[in-house]
């Protein structure tokens, strides 16, 4: 493994969630982001993948995930080969296990965007290459990534913020809850009272919050969630699998847009967040998603810049 890759980062041999990461690992995994994306920039940088693979298993459509993963292995010399679940049969045709076992031995590592959190495991479990969550139920550990780098970014430490997520609970708003007490920032979600985090949730992050000085709330005002929020973050309010809910959903959520004046409620320097794909008019308005506060397309090429980096530090090893 190259020796430029932090000392803590070595022995990482899957990235399934951000709750596995220590917080020691996850500033430094932003850090060498923020490292090789600049790198990137000046056309320094090195392929490093050269004739390594990526198998990709999809069973959600995807944008970001698939053009950063596939982009970033090009960038660095090697390959991505795309598998879509119709030709797979994901824990149906063919069972995690086996399907881990054969890609193992064809492979340098697999990103697997999938529906229950639950075949990530499994397929890390027989996998003897690394095994990267693209998204499930549960965790979306590599958009996390590339919103605290984003972050990172544009307020430099993240220690004492406090991030604002209006919506609903979801894989999104966990795994931002988890990155964000791990470094430090305060976290409050605005949601209906049944679409805020569970109980284990709360605890956990809790557990981490005390440690580094960080507050957490849930609230049903999205007004209170925003006071004093260095960042207002929002996602769809029905995510892919959740249709049958969504005039359930969009009515539950009625007053919980990211709008004008819910961003004045805010700090004055307060930036905006969306992980895409967005609903304009609905979660956000045109006019705060354009706005000069707005960094979700900075977000949205991140995930390129973070997830090349993380490509880097799990198949730059032989295998």
């Amino acid at each position: 493994m190259s020796t430029e890759i932090p000392e803590c980062l070595q022995s990482l041999k899957h990235f399934l969630s951000i709750q596995d990461l220590s917080s020691e690992a996850l500033q430094a995994l932003i850090d060498f982001s923020i490292r090789r994306k600049g790198q990137f920039k000046r056309g320094e940088l090195k392929p490093v993948l050269e004739r390594k693979v990526l198998a990709m298993l999809f069973q959600k459509s995807s944008l970001r995930t698939r053009l950063g993963f596939e982009t970033a292995m090009i960038q660095l010399g090697g390959y991505a080969v795309c598998l879509e679940d119709h030709q797979i049969g994901l824990a149906k045709r063919e069972e995690p296990k086996d399907i881990a076992r054969v890609m193992s031995a064809m492979c340098d590592g697999i990103m697997a965007r999938v529906k229950a959190h639950q075949i990530l495991i499994e397929l890390a479990a027989r996998s003897t290459v690394p095994v990267i969550n693209g998204l499930s139920d549960w965790s979306h550990p590599c958009q996390a990534l590339a919103d605290v780098m984003t972050l990172q970014e544009h307020f430099g430490s993240l220690t004492g913020r406090k991030l604002a997520f209006i919506g609903d609970g979801n894989n999104v708003a966990r795994s931002l809850l988890s990155a964000g007490v791990k470094l430090g920032m305060s976290f409050a979600l605005a949601a209906p009272k049944k679409y805020q985090f569970d109980d284990g949730v709360i605890q956990s992050a809790h557990d981490k919050a005390g440690k580094n000085g960080a507050t957490i709330i849930q609230t049903e005002q999205p007004d209170e969630a925003a006071a004093d929020a260095d960042v207002l973050y929002t996602d769809v309010w029905t995510s892919m699998g959740q249709e049958s809910e969504r005039s359930a959903r969009e009515a539950d959520f009625t007053g919980y847009q990211i709008n004008a004046a819910l961003v004045k409620k805010a700090r004055p320097k307060a930036v905006v967040m969306h992980c895409l794909p967005a609903y304009r008019g609905l979660e956000i308005t045109d006019e705060v998603m354009d706005s000069s506060q707005s960094v979700v397309f900075q977000q949205a090429e991140n995930r390129l810049h973070s997830q090349r980096a993380l490509l880097e530090v799990l198949l730059g090893r032989r295998k």
